[in-house]
């Protein structure tokens, strides 16, 4: 794994090399280094500006080195938490790209990373982790499910689907045309504690309601899409505390059929590492 000592001392070294490569690839290398210890992908970012939105994160190389460095110390102390790193969805927006990945990451956690680009190097960071759950109401992992991106043509459509699917039925506008956005012959549901299909949507959000702790959607934040798959970030409340909900949505003939999701607590401000925002696309 690249302690605090080997990325510092390879950041400068390194900003020249493989920088041929898409930004998917750059990506995918960057987050693998975390387990691997290769050095080279910290050339990807950019030395002079890095904005970082993990809350518990400083900003700029040094930050992304001191986790490294704490994640180290913590896989020393308990080799069951050295770092693994599977990146199993990626796409890509315009001068985002977006993954979705299996890691165990200070505990087993599926995370959903926002990386934007500069000149073709990474220069802002998001992301939201959620704690792996091994049993799940639909049977499905969290992660898994087809993962290649098709209808690159339908990339648009599908991202003003998505926007409708928020406004009308997240936010409530129009909460009985979600059959307009969400197919009634199949629904894949890969949120641990929801069964598959409209009905078990249903059934999970009635639950909550009536425990007093219903799932609120309050504010849409950004929309990225490469055909088939969209993906929603969005704050809300959930279990009666301020979360960040990114959303992964697969859509089939003008219709969502699968969703993959992290929900996140959002850190108050004062406790924050740094001054960012969860947000601020």
């Amino acid at each position: 794994m690249l302690t605090l000592g080997l990325f510092m001392s390879c950041e400068a070294d390194n900003k020249d090399e493989k920088m041929d490569k898409s930004n998917k690839q750059k990506v995918v290398e960057l987050l693998k280094s975390i387990e691997t210890g290769a050095q080279e992908p910290v050339a990807y970012i950019n030395p002079e500006k890095y904005i970082q939105h993990n809350q518990a994160v400083a900003d700029g190389l040094a930050g992304f080195g001191a986790a490294l460095g704490a994640l180290a110390e913590v896989a020393t102390k308990d080799p069951s938490m050295a770092p693994k790193v599977s990146t199993v969805r990626v796409f890509e927006d315009g001068d985002f790209v977006i993954t979705h990945t299996d890691y165990n990451f200070f505990g087993p956690k599926i995370g959903i990373d926002i990386f934007r680009f500069e000149d073709g190097l990474i220069v802002e960071h998001w992301d939201n982790l959620q704690a792996k759950v091994a049993e799940t109401a639909s049977g499905r992992s969290q992660i898994d499910g087809p993962t290649e991106v098709q209808n690159l043509e339908l990339t648009g459509a599908n991202k003003t689907l998505i926007k409708g699917l928020l406004d009308d039925v997240f936010f409530g506008a129009n909460p009985d045309k979600i059959t307009d956005y969400i197919s009634t012959e199949q629904y894949d549901q890969h949120n641990p504690g929801v069964k598959d299909g409209l009905a078990g949507l249903g059934e999970a959000l009635t639950a909550l309601a009536e425990a007093g702790m219903p799932m609120v959607y309050e504010k849409n934040h950004a929309i990225f899409g490469e055909g088939n798959f969209v993906v929603s970030i969005s704050e809300g409340i959930f279990m009666k505390e301020k979360v960040s909900f990114y959303d992964i949505f697969r859509i089939e003939n003008g219709k969502v059929v699968e969703h993959w999701d992290t929900i996140e607590k959002i850190i108050p401000d004062a406790e924050a590492i740094n001054t960012n925002g969860k947000f601020n696309f």
